[in-house]
């Protein structure tokens, strides 16, 4: 099948492209390289442009052929989206409505679009099923689940045929650990704490020691990257006979700060200086993830649930990548 695959340059964009081509599909990467790295895609053509110009966009898809699109362009720093919540509803929202517009126009029906658990917000109860309440907290949820709702009403045309992938929190490197995170700036726990065990920061914060929780630190669902793309592989092939497809992704597991913390240490062999601080508004005690939807309806099953393999991948990436991607 030919996809699309709309930042495909990105951290989740490349290793889906990567698993894509390894898997006899076609991917063609689009990315206006705002925030991902031309060096990450390696075995698909590239096309640097915006998927909010509408024109550009049906001229891609027409000329290509596209049968399916993979959307991983969002902008995601949550702090970001409290701080300029409207350039978030432009990427976020209006452009993937534009993107939509474009596959209905060039009549591409199958869409597969990277959701977050974020639409939850702080949930009553756990683990976290597809059904919970949602309830976004900030710009970023809020427009996820804007989308969410937008393909939802557009599937009810007969026109577009979705999947929402909800994930957690997406980790590791994919492809031998060629694929892994370069943000910038970085906001992720573990490659925070590796960069710390690396020497290129001084610490590593913990936000909060006193939750209710085994260790007082607040406790997360850690996904690897390469489980995270053979769901949406098995996602995209399930639209051949749904309409609407809703999935949380994550281990059910899950894993405090400073446990993540204590496997850096014991996976680089490094020390490094933690430094505990007050918590941050918002931060829920916990949060996992139920996948038993996608695990019963897909045969989703995870290759890498434990930590430890997980931070192994990262800390290779990291290792053999000291400065991340050498080009953009």
């Amino acid at each position: 099948m030919k996809v699309l695959v709309c930042g495909g340059a990105g951290y989740i964009g490349s290793n889906m492209t990567e698993l894509l081509a390894r898997q006899g599909h076609q991917p063609i990467v689009l990315d206006n390289l705002s925030k991902g790295h031309r060096s990450a895609v390696k075995n698909a053509e590239f096309v640097r442009g915006d998927f909010g110009d509408f024109e550009f966009t049906v001229d891609v898809l027409e000329k290509h052929k596209i049968e399916a699109v993979m959307h991983f362009a969002a902008f995601i720093e949550v702090g970001e989206s409290v701080e300029q919540p409207l350039r978030y509803y432009d990427n976020n929202v209006s452009r993937t409505r534009t993107l939509l517009a474009a596959m209905e126009a060039a009549e591409v029906q199958k869409f597969v679009f990277s959701s977050t658990a974020a639409v939850y917000g702080m949930p009553e109860r756990l683990p976290i099923t597809e059904d919970t309440p949602k309830s976004p907290i900030n710009p970023y949820g809020e427009t996820k689940w804007a989308v969410e709702r937008m393909c939802h009403f557009q599937s009810q045309t007969g026109r577009l045929r979705y999947a929402a992938l909800r994930y957690f929190n997406a980790c590791g490197a994919g492809f031998d650990a060629t694929l892994g995170e370069d943000h910038r700036p970085e906001s992720h726990l573990i490659p925070l704490i590796i960069q710390a065990a690396m020497g290129k920061r001084d610490n590593i914060k913990i936000f909060g020691t006193d939750y209710p929780t085994p260790d007082g630190t607040c406790i997360r669902d850690y996904i690897h990257i390469e489980d995270l793309a053979k769901a949406h592989l098995l996602a995209l092939a399930k639209l051949d006979e749904k309409t609407e497809l809703v999935y949380n992704l994550g281990n059910g597991k899950g894993y405090s700060v400073r446990q993540v913390i204590d496997c850096v240490r014991k996976v680089s062999g490094k020390g490094f200086k933690v430094v505990e601080t007050d918590r941050r508004a918002g931060d829920p005690p916990v949060l996992t993830a139920d996948a038993s939807k996608a695990q019963k309806e897909l045969g989703w099953e995870t290759d890498y649930p434990e930590l430890e393999k997980i931070v192994e991948s990262a800390w290779k990436f990291h290792t053999t990548h000291p400065n991340g991607y050498v080009s953009k």
